[in-house]
């Protein structure tokens, strides 16, 4: 399997009935001076009604005998016409809270087996554009236990996901190789290479 045989074949405007994952919406509020604007957002269909988040993005930290590493995979994303870095990440279901959310997604997309140490406060990806958010979930995992050793992902018939890590002390520079490849870099995984970027230049 080549991501690279992925590709954009059309696009065209898409109707509010045709819609399953998203729509459009006018919002009319009020600036600071009191006068009244209108502002265009999308938003998703997906929430569930009793959740506060629409997914959870996974940092899972691989401690290998050469170093820590940054669990990443590489994803074609049709809206930009390219193949994503990404970290793993998921809509939440009905009923689950963001950490079962993260460790099902986590064992799913890469079929590592992971337990939560930490939860991010919510994150909104782009609020000049839409109201999509969520939460960054910790997961660490033991490579010392069996069904780690040679993870098997469960995709579903139309997820084509490749899994590979990369050294967390040059991520920043990997995310710059990648590029240079042609590779697109998701902001999340983008941020995090800058802040430990920032954290070895600054000596925090």
């Amino acid at each position: 399997m080549s991501q690279t045989r992925s590709k954009v074949i059309s696009t065209e405007p898409l109707p509010d009935s045709e819609a399953k994952w998203c729509k459009l919406v006018k919002i009319t509020y009020q600036d600071p001076l009191g006068a009244q604007r209108v502002w265009e957002s999308a938003e998703r269909r997906t929430r569930p009604a009793s959740a506060d988040i629409d997914g959870v993005g996974i940092v899972a930290i691989l401690d290998k005998p050469s170093g820590k590493e940054l669990l990443l995979q590489k994803q074609f994303r049709p809206p930009i016409g390219a193949v994503a870095i990404e970290v793993p990440a998921g809509l939440v279901d009905a009923g689950e809270t963001p950490e079962q959310a993260a460790v099902r997604e986590l064992r799913e997309e890469t079929g590592y087996v992971g337990v939560v140490s930490e939860t991010s406060p919510v994150m909104f990806n782009d609020p000049g554009f839409c109201n999509t958010n969520m939460r960054m979930v910790h997961v660490s995992i033991d490579m010392t236990l069996p069904e780690n050793r040679n993870p098997t992902p469960q995709l579903e018939e139309n997820e084509f996901i490749e899994v590979f890590s990369v050294p967390l002390a040059s991520l920043w520079e990997e995310c710059k190789r990648l590029e240079r490849e042609g590779y697109a870099i998701d902001a999340r995984v983008g941020t995090f290479a800058e802040g430990i970027l920032f954290a070895q230049r600054l000596g925090l």
